[in-house]
């Protein structure tokens, strides 16, 4: 839907407004902060509903492992 609605010269698109997957509510995707932007309304949704969030996922680093030694060890 094209048409504008609401108040100024250019109104509100409706074709930035998503339905949250997890609450339900109407939001304008652009102004979301989740990561997922499209999918929810908020950094909050977006965790309770996948347990984490995308930023903390880029953000996490594993711990190095111990490195076993390769080959026969001398003593």
């Amino acid at each position: 839907m094209d048409t504008p609605i609401g108040p100024g010269p250019t109104g509100m698109n409706l074709n930035n407004i998503r339905v949250c997957a997890r609450c339900g509510l109407r939001y304008d995707w652009r102004k979301s902060p989740s990561g997922m932007k499209m999918t929810y309304c908020s950094s909050l949704c977006e965790r309770a509903d996948l347990g984490f969030t995308v930023e903390a996922l880029l953000r996490w680093e594993r711990e190095p492992a111990e490195k076993e030694p390769v080959g026969p060890t001398t003593e």
